[in-house]
């Protein structure tokens, strides 16, 4: 499994992503959840995805090959669409055409194959939009009322999204909001694991302006934690009832 989580700010787009893959407790590896196309200045798009390691890799892949085809068009890549919202029309119908074509392969042992896939971006001259696109290719938006996204092992990590995440959050309030989210979910799921990537797209920049690999052990992250773990508990104890 893994954890995925997207914010839409009036000040720009943070992302996160974990890269644990496993099948079982014997089968874990390390895989890159979180993918970045982008023309400085023009467009950026930033992919981050979860589910069938075969579903994502292969609509992945796919995505790719468009882009680079020398015929390619505004309805084949997502590097020509004319607006974020057609790029998520392209990566949901790539992506539930790989999830048909899996499960079909699939079927003569009964299994199936799920993915779902976070897409955030801005184009020159237009806003900046989140979506989550889900199996079958259809999609939400992130909007005023809830200015962010998650996908995979969510539910941990969900409360202080909740609690804090506003859209007029600065981008480094937003990227602490996004590192406890995960830190809470990697305490209480082993199938979510480090390393992590962390990127921030800032307003009208059409790129990634920060980017962040965070490894297992690294020192800024682990005080971090501890801090918060010390926080939660004097503000347990303050507590009357």
């Amino acid at each position: 499994m893994t954890y995925c989580v997207g914010l839409l700010l009036d000040a720009g787009m943070v992302c996160l992503s974990d890269t644990r893959t496993n099948a079982g407790l014997d089968n874990i590896a390390t895989y890159r959840k979180m993918f970045h196309f982008e023309e400085p200045g023009e467009r950026v798009i930033t992919i981050m995805t979860a589910g069938s390691l075969s579903v994502t890799q292969t609509t992945i892949a796919r995505l790719r090959e468009a882009v680079e085809d020398p015929e390619a068009t505004p309805e084949s890549s997502i590097m020509k669409a004319p607006t974020l919202l057609k790029v998520a029309d392209i990566v949901g119908h790539m992506l539930a055409t790989v999830r048909r074509e899996v499960d079909e392969k699939l079927s003569a042992m009964n299994q199936g194959a799920s993915a779902s896939m976070i897409v955030a971006g801005q184009r020159a001259g237009g806003a900046m939009r989140l979506f989550l696109i889900y199996p079958e290719g259809n999609y939400i938006e992130a909007t005023e009322d809830t200015p962010f996204l998650q996908i995979g092992e969510h539910k941990y990590g969900k409360p202080i999204l909740d609690r804090v995440v506003r859209r007029t959050t600065s981008l480094a309030d937003a990227q602490k909001a996004v590192l406890l989210s995960m830190d809470s979910t990697l305490r209480s799921n082993l199938s979510v694991g480090m390393p992590l990537d962390m990127c921030v797209i800032e307003k009208d920049a059409c790129r990634v302006t920060q980017q962040r690999r965070i490894e297992a052990g690294d020192e800024q992250f682990r005080a971090m934690s501890e801090a918060w773990s010390r926080t939660l508990r004097d503000g347990f104890t303050q507590i009357s009832i």
